[in-house]
């Protein structure tokens, strides 16, 4: 008798998560926003996918950054994807996508940074041309470090082939 009662509540709960899940999804649509690349400079083109089904047929993305961009459906699931390119009178900083989708709006705050001039890569980037006179002077210690200790060692060496 109490497998029977313990049977008949699991599947109570289940239908009532089951019948419940559908809602839920359909209430948080759009779900996601991902902007590609992170940081971009001015002229730069953006790849933005949105999470959510209504976004497929009926969606476009916002941002001071760049012109409003209708979102194109990816065959195979419930997500859109649109290329923005970046005004090139766009300020350096952070900036928010907002994903107008089936009359519903989501906003991403900070999504993606708009840089002044090329990518930033590695330590030092591509920010100055050529060698900075700390650069020169580091390496003219270096070499003159090298010479010296190249002759000290030379000497030695000769000196100690005499006795």
């Amino acid at each position: 008798m109490r497998t029977t009662r313990a049977l008949a509540v699991a599947v109570a709960a289940g239908a009532a998560v089951g019948l419940a899940a559908p809602t839920a999804s359909a209430w948080a649509d759009p779900t996601n926003i991902v902007a590609m690349p992170s940081v971009i400079p001015k002229g730069g083109h953006l790849t933005v996918t949105v999470d959510g089904t209504s976004c497929q047929s009926d969606g476009k993305i916002t941002s001071p950054a760049f012109p409003d961009t209708n979102l194109q459906a990816i065959p195979g699931g419930s997500t859109a994807s649109a290329t923005a390119v970046i005004n090139s009178d766009a300020q350096p900083g952070a900036y928010d996508i907002t994903a107008h989708c089936g009359g519903k709006t989501l906003t991403r705050p900070s999504a993606f940074t708009v840089i002044h001039g090329g990518v930033r890569g590695g330590v030092g980037g591509s920010t100055t041309d050529g060698a900075t006179s700390t650069d020169m002077a580091i390496g003219g210690a270096l070499v003159a470090a090298a010479v010296i200790g190249g002759g000290v060692f030379w000497m030695r060496r000769r000196t100690e082939n005499r006795v």
